[in-house]
């Protein structure tokens, strides 16, 4: 059960004055709209306004001290089994990595590490990061975790062009705006996000056009309300324009559409994310919790294919990491050591449990002119699901 917004850790009165100044800016733009916003807006102003938005201020986001904690935050073995898959696709003549959005660092210095040893340093590992206060983090973490390496990392603003190389992105689907629709008698109508009586409501209007062909598409009946990712779809299109050839790994939590929009899915999945507490209600202290959703694999991978990609893969996390030798890195460290195996045994547990992020969340692999069988998916590759 979700806890009630009361029963949330109380924010400190700096964090309270930052979301003010948020809430604000939010409130201008509001006013300026005619009075309401698509709530697409509302989330992109919540998590990345300049300077005050989720992912552009200053406070810790990610780890203990954050709101969430991601794979590579919780064991380098993600990282260096996700190493051993990077290995594959640059000895087939690759030599670049690009990584979007790279947290704290902790999956950068992780694979970096890895390569190393494999000797299969990338020539560049490239990090699209539209944080500021995030590329700094990123960067002291790898001047403190691999200084023989910084050279290699280069920060960039924007996809590079014709690009040859490996692209990973963990969990950064699920950090873009959404749409939010739900089915009407007249058809799909479209949230979005109105000030009244001193705070933000639900307002909702029948959908635009691209979004009412979307959601027409899914054929949702009265009262059913969920997501629509127009900008994770145009995302991948981009990514598919930028690439003249390599591979892209898309790391998230989700389901394929027939799961996504199940009957009994019926209020969506948009979820908040604040002080490791999760909850619904994505108006509550806008600019100091993450506001993410699902990711319906389906449309990601048609809007991939559509714009020139083809599908190389696509698992659960487990078989994915199983397939490139997770076990085999656990016995690094012998598990007669029980004060240094049990921690990483315990983490290796979330990564693959069923019950955790085993099966929640999905690899894909989408590629151009890249032929070669990819070894994350040798096993229990469920394309056919999408």
């Amino acid at each position: 059960m979700l806890p009630h917004l009361s029963d949330l850790p109380a924010a400190p009165a700096e964090a309270l004055a930052h979301s003010g100044k948020l809430a604000a800016l939010i409130r201008a733009e509001i006013a300026a709209g005619g009075g309401w916003i698509p709530f697409a807006r509302y989330m992109e102003l919540a998590l990345y306004a300049p300077g005050l938005g989720y992912y552009t201020a200053g406070a810790r986001k990610l780890g203990r001290e954050g709101d969430f904690t991601t794979a590579p935050e919780m064991t380098p073995l993600f990282g260096q089994t996700l190493a051993r898959q990077a290995a594959e696709v640059l000895q087939s003549g690759l030599d670049q990595i690009l990584e979007i959005g790279a947290g704290s660092g902790a999956l950068a210095a992780a694979l970096l590490t890895e390569l190393e040893r494999l000797g299969r340093l990338p020539r560049n590992y490239y990090i699209l990061e539209v944080s500021p206060d995030l590329r700094e983090r990123e960067r002291d973490l790898l001047a403190q975790k691999v200084p023989q390496l910084l050279e290699r990392v280069v920060w960039l603003n924007r996809l590079p062009n014709l690009y040859q190389g490996l692209i990973v992105a963990n969990e950064v689907l699920d950090a873009m705006p959404v749409h939010l629709v739900r089915g009407g008698a007249a058809g799909p109508e479209e949230a979005g996000v109105a000030f009244e009586d001193g705070s933000f409501a639900w307002s909702w209007r029948p959908a635009a056009a691209e979004l009412r062909a979307a959601a027409e598409a899914l054929q949702l009946p009265p009262g059913y309300r969920s997501e629509i990712q127009l900008q994770a779809c145009a995302f991948v299109r981009t990514l598919a324009q930028a690439m003249a050839r390599g591979v892209i790994l898309l790391i998230d939590y989700g389901f394929p559409a027939h799961e996504y929009y199940h009957p009994q899915r019926s209020e969506g999945t948009l979820m908040c994310h604040y002080r490791h507490r999760a909850h619904a209600d994505p108006f509550f202290l806008p600019g100091l919790q993450d506001i993410t959703s699902h990711i319906d694999f389906s449309a990601i991978v048609r809007a991939g294919t559509e714009a020139g990609l083809e599908l190389l893969g696509y698992t659960g996390q487990a078989q994915f990491l199983i397939n490139c030798g997770i076990t085999e890195l656990m016995l690094r460290i012998p598990p007669e050591d029980v004060m240094a195996y049990a921690p990483q045994a315990a983490a290796a547990q979330q990564l693959l449990s069923p019950s955790e992020m085993g099966e929640l969340f999905k690899v894909i692999a989408l590629g151009k002119g890249y032929a070669a069988p990819l070894a994350g998916f040798a096993s229990g590759d469920r394309r056919h699901a999408l």
